[in-house]
């Protein structure tokens, strides 16, 4: 049974993937092993578009290989990638080669087997570089790995150097609990803040699941139960509550938003938490005349312990099986994806960290200035923050997670409810709905 079939067979029932089995369907064709390779991508973000298409024509990336790649790119939003992909399999009607599968878009392919059956099993590929390839486990199933990680998404502390230096604030502050002290007072002398709180519906899930992660706690483990109700949840939710209660933090909707852009463009929001793409999408795009005031750091510990870094979303590449092209799309981003020179030139080409954790003590990466950072040598925080970089795990239940966590958050941020109860509610309530 090929795993189309199996997917029409199992009906994927609760996914909302019925009254499909009627439609037409797309019959077996050879495989093609080496010539021509026109490529067809599913991807919600133009910035990989782009790369796809031009690495295609690059002799040093894609050179010696058996097939002559071309990409066409079909622009998808990130829910509807999965979306489509499911309801095409069971239809049986035409799929891409590859799809960027959003990270918590891809939780939604671990129920009823559809990443085993859909996409190709690329665990080889990536046994190859064994620990030294990171961000595999939120995109495995089963202890086998469906697709590789576009970018590390490294959280880091970027922060004002003219302000800090003015207001006598340490570049090198070691704790969150010495950094909080000296927020709170910086937020009563002056309306400065040294964090943003998320505070609108599932954005304050991932507000508090990068400082969860960086505490040493996480969402799920391993096997995909639910492990958040622990001491370090209760740790970082007690230091988002306490940054906003004392200032220290701003709460807003949205860290991308116009609340934000507003702080940071009037010198209120003076540092912020967040992964390496915020420089270009959170930075630039919204205080470019603030170039050269910014540096990055790594993030200040917690006393009881985790890490330097942390993590927020992601984007990784799978292959679709039974395609004419599947093993040429395999070839393709293994040499896109996973090669020293694929992952310098995805870096060139939209600021995409390797993966590949032995590079960033290379001088190719060592050597890179940011010009909006003052001429900053960024990766000689990325380098340090990627050897320390938590796990991310995920479940197939992850959605429902997101949402029974949001409310009670919310309460325990805003002072109406310690963190313990708001933990221990949210994830009742998340076992009822898992339960039903």
């Amino acid at each position: 049974m090929s795993r189309r079939r199996a997917l029409q067979t199992m009906g994927l029932a609760g996914l909302g993937v019925v009254g499909l089995t009627g439609c037409r369907f797309v019959g077996e064709t050879q495989t093609v092993t080496s010539g021509q390779a026109p490529i067809e991508m599913w991807t919600h973000d133009p910035g990989y578009a782009e790369f796809f298409t031009q690495a295609a024509a690059d002799e040093e990336l894609v050179g010696g290989s058996p097939w002559d790649f071309d990409v066409n790119v079909t622009s998808v939003s990130a829910d509807g990638v999965v979306t489509r992909l499911i309801t095409q399999a069971v239809a049986r009607r035409p799929l891409p080669d590859m799809a960027g599968l959003e990270i918590d878009q891809f939780a939604r392919m671990l129920r009823s087997g559809i990443a085993e059956n859909l996409l190709v099993d690329l665990t080889s590929l990536a046994d190859q570089h064994g620990e030294n390839l990171l961000r595999t486990e939120a995109y495995s199933s089963e202890g086998r790995v469906f697709a590789i990680e576009s970018d590390n998404c490294i959280s880091v502390m970027w922060y004002r150097q003219d302000l800090f230096e003015e207001l006598g604030i340490p570049e090198d502050v070691e704790t969150w609990e010495e950094m909080l002290e000296i927020g709170a007072e910086v937020a009563a002398d002056g309306g400065y803040a040294i964090g943003m709180v998320s505070n609108s519906g599932t954005a304050v899930v991932q507000s508090f699941g990068q400082m969860l992660l960086q505490r040493g706690g996480s969402f799920y483990d391993a096997e995909g139960q639910l492990s958040v109700v622990s001491e370090e949840a209760v740790d970082a939710l007690e230091m988002m509550a306490e940054g906003v209660r004392s200032g220290a933090f701003l709460s807003m909707g949205d860290p991308y938003g116009g609340a934000t852009a507003a702080a940071l463009g009037d010198d209120r929001l003076i540092a912020i938490v967040m992964p390496n793409w915020y420089e270009a999408y959170g930075l630039q795009a919204n205080v470019p005349e603030q170039e050269g005031l910014w540096r990055a750091r790594t993030i200040p510990r917690f006393s009881g312990g985790g890490h330097i870094a942390s993590t927020i979303g992601g984007t990784a590449f799978g292959v679709v099986a039974d395609q004419p092209l599947s093993d040429a799309a395999v070839d393709f981003l293994d040499r896109t994806y996973l090669s020293p020179e694929g992952q310098l030139a995805r870096y060139h080409a939209g600021g995409y960290l390797p993966t590949l954790v032995d590079l960033y003590q290379t001088n190719e990466f060592l050597s890179i200035e940011s010009e909006f950072l003052g001429g900053q040598r960024i990766f000689e925080v990325y380098g340090p923050a990627a050897e320390d970089l938590p796990p991310y795990y995920q479940s197939e239940n992850s959605p429902q997670m997101r949402e029974a966590f949001a409310g009670p958050l919310l309460n325990a941020i805003h002072g109406n409810v310690a963190p313990e109860d708001a933990l221990q509610a949210a994830a009742d309530s998340y076992h009822r709905q898992v339960d039903e």
